[in-house]
């Protein structure tokens, strides 16, 4: 069920041995755990440590920012590269929090599949189903792994019900929990005929794998109670006589989704997940753009950035873009054109990341994330090209929901202010509006959250405190249409216009009345919820 690496360039053939992949899930359903075990699997890291939103236990080296820490939440998406058995993975790891989620949704442009982490007792939850669909737009092919399967939860075919039902998606079990909560007995690799016992700590479920010919096998039926054995017996003729066989063409189409059941914490069926990504996952695919789609086997480097970092050294104050490699082979040192700006960028000091760890890429390949440091050069949505001219495509803005004014503690600290938001704003984190009479600036965002990190960084990064007020808008949108006609509307409603950073014009609208009104007045207009990043 693997891709062959025969008959094709060395470029290519590089590309076929890459898993670029994300992690989604709702908030605490354990995607930060299951990150760091998998990053354990992979022999990336030597120590895992347990997430806890309280107390000093160790925090997770994927979540670097501050207020990250203190909240034990994820908010900024991180970029781990390891290899395992000659396959290389990128997984990215996006934020969790629903007031995150342009971030995310930015994030997922740049990948090939994705693994979807459900709490065994809680099931399919809101920012689940949200990120899921945001997957079925591109087309992006799911993994599911069912966590804390050693606590009490909901019954193993309920959960599969309900990935059927939600979600419309086959479900091909790969592995099978024994037991579950106080029952919990290990798990049952379904494809390779293996019971997964505990340690005699009750952890470490790959330590203990027996191999049989089935689960009525005499080793099984010596290690397991009767009882528990003539249960899992029972369940295993449900899923034969129930449940699709786990089909390639099905999942990568997005029609089917294989499942593994398992514990992040106590670490059991998650290397079974990785060699289900190793076998399963599709290498990189083609990605959307302008004039055609561009093909990884394509002889010219290209790329997207899809992802800007300021301070991730706080020491250096640095800016990363985050590239994803679409096509050809990238090279350090060589010279790349910006489609958005015409101008050449020497890549000199590319990297890879594992959190706050880099290393220097000499090379990189179709599927790669890179990060480039750069002053401003770089930002969301620029492509970069060795050759032809395209732009790669499909990442929006999004009006913000919450719109606030910026008021300066020290009118004295405005010109850091102003380096602070268009900084974050590149990034992402906020959009930054300027109205066309006044003087103050507006930030918009999707989630509170927002503000709070907004707030933060601000004070920690730019030594600048910030306070957020309640502005006179409540809806914010994108006005385009024939110059003559927008240059009218701009003119009738200049207190209520802003220009974002691209200096496109934004409706800030008191309320969604007169929005709709707006809307009426003017039919030859555009007013749009999401916007292209050029």
């Amino acid at each position: 069920m693997t891709d062959t690496l025969t008959n094709v360039p060395p470029h290519a053939a590089e590309a076929l041995a890459r898993r670029t992949f994300a992690i989604i899930a709702h908030p605490d359903a354990g995607k930060t755990t299951l990150t760091e075990r998998l990053l354990l699997a992979g022999g990336a890291i030597r120590l895992a440590g347990e997430v806890k939103a309280r107390g000093e236990r160790r925090r997770a080296r994927s979540d670097w920012m501050e207020i990250e820490q203190k909240r034990g939440i994820s908010v900024t998406s991180s970029v781990m590269t390891f290899e395992r058995e000659g396959i290389t993975f990128n997984l990215l790891d996006t934020p969790g929090h629903q007031d995150f989620s342009e971030d995310t949704y930015r994030t997922l442009t740049a990948v090939d599949s994705a693994v979807m982490v459900i709490d065994a007792a809680k099931g399919i939850e809101t920012q689940t189903r949200k990120l899921f669909e945001v997957c079925r737009l591109r087309d992006i092919p799911i993994i599911t792994f069912i966590n804390k399967i050693d606590r009490e939860g909901r019954d193993p075919f309920a959960l599969m019900d309900e990935i059927a039902s939600t979600l419309a998606l086959d479900t091909a079990p790969m592995t099978w929990p024994v037991g579950m909560g106080q029952q919990f007995r290990g798990v049952w690799d379904i494809r390779n005929n293996r019971l997964l016992l505990p340690g005699a700590d009750g952890t470490a479920g790959y330590a203990r794998a027996i191999a049989a010919s089935g689960v009525n096998d005499p080793a099984v039926t010596a290690s397991l109670r009767e009882d528990v054995l003539a249960e899992l017996a029972e369940q295993m003729d449900l899923v034969a006589a129930a449940c699709p066989a786990p089909d390639l063409a099905a999942y990568r189409e997005g029609h089917l989704t294989p499942v593994y059941f398992g514990s992040a914490l106590r670490d059991f069926g998650v290397p079974e997940l990785l060699a289900g990504l190793t076998a399963l996952a599709p290498p990189p695919r083609a990605q959307p753009a302008e004039p055609h789609a561009v093909a990884p086997e394509e002889p010219e480097a290209t790329g997207f950035v899809f992802k800007v970092q300021a301070n991730m050294d706080p020491n250096h104050r640095d800016r990363i873009a985050f590239l994803r490699l679409c096509s050809g082979r990238f090279r350090r040192g060589m010279r790349l054109s910006i489609t958005r700006t015409g101008k050449s960028l020497a890549v000199q000091n590319p990297m890879f990341f594992f959190a706050q760890n880099r290393e220097l890429a000499e090379e990189a390949f179709p599927g790669d994330i890179i990060g480039i440091p750069n002053h401003g050069t770089l930002r969301v949505g620029d492509t970069l090209t060795e050759g032809a001219q395209i732009r790669f495509t499909g990442l929006p803005d999004f009006a913000p929901e919450i719109l606030r004014r910026v008021v300066l503690a020290d009118p004295m600290r405005a010109k850091q202010m102003r380096k602070g938001l268009e900084d974050l704003a590149e990034e992402g984190v906020v959009q930054v509006l300027r109205p066309k009479l006044g003087s103050d600036w507006f930030v918009g965002v999707v989630g509170e959250l927002q503000l709070d990190v907004l707030k933060s960084r601000m004070q920690a990064e730019y030594g600048v405190a910030v306070l957020l007020e309640p502005g006179m808008a409540e809806v914010a949108r994108w006005v385009s249409g024939e110059k003559g006609e927008l240059a009218k509307f701009v003119e009738r409603h200049k207190a209520a216009v802003a220009e974002d950073r691209d200096g496109a014009p934004v409706f800030l609208a008191p309320s969604r009345w007169q929005l709709n009104r707006a809307m009426e007045d003017w039919p030859a207009l555009a007013f749009a919820a999401t916007r292209e990043r050029h």
